[in-house]
């Protein structure tokens, strides 16, 4: 029985192989001498949009940026994150084909991407949140710094003798 499986197997992989070779022929014959030539004019589009975008984004940071008062640092961090998802979005897009795809592919890719940004926020909310739940409670004051500088070094322990006992 294992005998005849095999024997079968290998005869559908050898008419499988011929057949694609004879598909792979076939298709060749159709076409001809063209090939599909690959879209360098949009490579180089998206080449000069992102080229554009981050200069944009080093003009800004080194010499807009700095002349504003420390208090607008969020709007620029705000913006930088505009432009940083604007590059994403042509090198997912040109790059890795998205653009060309079904509409349920790209909701099907994009959905997930976005609800793992957003976990990364609200973990790092949460994070910071607990850090500042944490300070409120117990705050570092002057006190329990001089408490920890009055306690001995690790050996050095001093033995009272009226608590001995």
């Amino acid at each position: 029985m294992g005998i005849c499986i095999y024997l079968l197997l290998s005869i559908l992989a050898h008419r499988y192989i011929f057949c694609m070779a004879h598909a792979e022929t076939t298709k060749e014959g159709h076409h001809g001498d063209k090939e599909k030539t690959f879209d360098t004019k949009a490579i180089w589009r998206t080449f000069w949009i992102l080229l554009i975008i981050t200069c944009i984004e080093l003009v800004i940071g080194m010499f807009i940026a700095p002349r504003f008062p420390h208090s607008m640092k969020i709007w620029f961090n705000l913006l930088y994150i505009i432009f940083t998802g604007a590059k994403a979005f042509y090198i997912i897009a040109e790059f890795m084909h998205l653009r060309h795809e079904i509409k349920n592919m790209i909701l099907t890719i994009a959905v997930p991407a976005l609800l793992f940004l957003w976990f990364i926020g609200a973990f790092l909310w949460e994070g910071d949140s607990y850090k500042q739940m944490r300070n409120n409670l117990a705050p570092h004051d002057s006190k329990s710094m001089q408490e920890s500088k009055e306690h001995p070094k690790q050996g050095e322990h001093q033995v009272n003798p009226e608590k001995v006992n």
